[in-house]
């Protein structure tokens, strides 16, 4: 089975038949639909290797993840595989669980791919890792990342909107002692996260205390040992925020072992909105991020670039919403009095 076949079968040309696959050139719609019919009697499957080399455009874009073991990144890699199913496009997966060597070889293979751009969701890389992108003028989006540069734009999360909700929630219910569990040590994305929280304690005129502040690692095991620490201080904290769910749901299971109830005795916030905070038996109280608006605002800012490669990229900031679950309640002084 060839072109010349369904163009045939349809009654047209083979470069109408090619045009109508590959998006390219006019063809009126009445045509079109009689060849997409022709294809789908004759099943079909068009040859993407010969379609690039006579085109140059492969119609495939690359998402680049650090952790496929967090639920978030998978909830981002459902949506991003989605806009580009709806759209006739390819994805090139690649997982570096934070390995530069691991970064440089998927690099590698996107640009054997010739992927028409680059999403990549981590902001701890060096930049010379992701040259040669630049270098083949392929468009790059970073997710977090806080900086741009020529063909290169970056889609950042407001942590900073998003701690300030929950600071005022957990005020609203008579918190004043509040804990952070972060992120890993030395990272930048931890240091913002960190930064939002104390900046969310002033706005709220609560007292920041760097005593109720410990780091974790993103994952369970890192909220075990935080608040396992955090219980230890000789004033604990009546609430803890978390960088993310993970963390969180590490935090309750913590507290779930040493006998402290949630929220009666304690209120716990996540951050991501992950699916799982609400089917866990304790729903948690989260900072949600649309996904679906995080991977939109990736294809906007990659249309930009590819258009405008000599100049600076966008830079997009998503604000995440305040979703009260079970996990906070009202404050244990409060409680008292």
């Amino acid at each position: 089975m060839n072109m010349r076949a369904v163009a045939r079968h349809a009654g047209v040309s083979s470069a109408t038949v090619s045009r109508v696959i590959n998006g390219v050139g006019c063809v009126r719609e009445e045509t079109a639909q009689r060849v997409r019919q022709a294809l789908e009697e004759l099943n079909f499957v068009p040859n993407p290797v010969a379609t690039t080399l006579k085109y140059g455009r492969s119609r495939t874009y690359g998402l680049i993840v650090p952790d496929l073991m967090n639920p978030f990144f998978c909830e981002v890699l459902r949506e991003f595989e989605s806009a580009l199913v709806d759209n006739d496009q390819e994805l090139l997966l690649a997982c570096t669980e934070s390995i530069e060597s691991k970064l440089i070889g998927s690099v590698r293979r996107m640009l054997m791919r010739h992927v028409e751009g680059v999403v990549l969701l981590g902001s701890e890389f060096d930049t010379r890792a992701i040259e040669p992108l630049f270098k083949r003028r392929i468009p790059v989006v970073t997710v977090d990342r806080r900086r741009v540069q020529v063909g290169s734009s970056d889609v950042a999360i407001d942590f900073e909107s998003g701690y300030r909700q929950a600071v005022q929630h957990l005020k609203e219910l008579g918190h004043r002692r509040i804990g952070f569990i972060g992120g890993s040590n030395g990272i930048v994305t931890s240091q913002i996260r960190h930064g939002a929280f104390r900046q969310a304690m002033q706005a709220a005129g609560l007292t920041y205390d760097e005593r109720l502040v410990r780091s974790g690692d993103y994952r369970i095991p890192g909220g075990i040992a935080g608040i396992r620490s955090l219980l230890k201080e000789p004033r604990r904290p009546t609430a803890v925020i978390t960088a993310n769910d993970l963390t969180a749901f590490g935090v309750m299971r913590g507290l779930h072992t040493s006998g402290i109830r949630v929220p009666d005795k304690m209120s716990v916030v996540g951050f991501d909105g992950i699916a799982l905070s609400d089917a866990v038996n304790l729903s948690l109280t989260t900072i949600q991020i649309s996904t679906r608006e995080m991977v939109q605002a990736c294809f906007k800012a990659l249309d930009h670039t590819k258009a405008n490669l000599t100049k600076r990229g966008l830079e997009i900031s998503i604000r995440g919403s305040l979703v009260v679950r079970d996990s906070t309640g009202i404050a244990r002084t409060r409680q008292r009095a």
